[in-house]
C-alpha cells in the first residue's frame, strides 16, 4: 500500500467542534480505549457516557493560547486526534503538554500519529512560541520507542504509578522534547 493521504485541522475554541465532529471523537475515543490503547481510560470497555463527558471538558478548554486540539481524517473519517495544552502563566509559558494522542484502531500503521505528532511539534514551536513538550505515557505499552522516535526523551518514571489490574501496576514514563535542539 502507498503513501496515505489525510487532512490535518485544528480546533481552537470549543466552537470549532462541531457535534459530527464531538461525535467522532467520542466514537475513536471507545475504539481506541476498547483496544486496550492507553488513552486516558484505563479499563475498557467504556461507553459515549464515560467518554462524552471527559471529551467535554476538555473541548471546552479550547483556546488559541491555551489548548489546541490537532485532528487527522482519511477519506472524511476521523481517524486520530491529539490535543496540546499550553499554560500561558509566565513562570511556564515556554512548556506544552500533549495529550490523549490516539489513532482509531482501524487506521493503525499509516504514519498517522507521526503525522499528528509533527504538526503539533509545528505548532508549539511555530505558533506559540514554545521551547519544550512534555508528556505522560504508560509504561508497558512501547510507547517510549513511538516518541523516541520522534525526537522525544525520557526524563524521568514514576514508578508503579498505574494500577490497570491486581497484578498489572505500571510506570509513568515522563518524556519531553526540546523543540529547538
Amino acid at each position: 500500500m502507498g503513501p496515505v493521504t489525510h487532512v490535518l485541522a485544528h480546533a481552537t475554541v470549543p466552537g470549532d467542534v462541531s457535534p459530527a465532529l464531538r461525535g467522532s471523537l467520542i466514537d475513536c475515543w471507545i475504539a481506541v480505549t476498547d483496544a486496550g490503547g492507553a488513552a486516558g481510560f484505563p479499563f475498557p470497555p467504556v461507553t459515549e457516557a464515560d467518554v462524552a463527558p471527559v471529551l467535554d471538558a476538555l473541548v471546552d478548554r479550547l483556546g488559541p493560547d491555551r489548548h489546541r486540539l490537532i485532528t487527522v481524517t482519511v477519506d472524511g473519517t476521523l481517524a486520530g486526534w491529539v490535543v496540546l495544552g499550553h499554560d500561558p502563566n509566565p513562570l511556564v509559558a515556554h512548556w506544552g503538554t500533549v495529550h490523549h494522542l490516539q489513532t482509531h484502531p482501524g487506521f493503525r500503521g499509516l504514519g498517522l500519529g507521526t503525522a499528528l505528532m509533527r504538526e503539533l511539534h509545528r505548532v508549539a514551536r511555530d505558533e506559540l512560541a514554545l521551547d519544550h513538550l512534555r508528556l505522560a505515557a504508560r509504561g508497558g505499552e512501547g510507547l517510549e520507542g513511538f516518541y523516541a522516535a520522534l525526537g522525544w526523551h525520557e526524563s524521568g518514571r514514576w514508578p508503579n504509578a498505574l494500577r490497570l489490574a491486581p497484578h498489572d501496576t505500571r510506570d509513568e514514563v515522563l518524556m519531553r522534547l526540546d523543540l529547538h535542539a
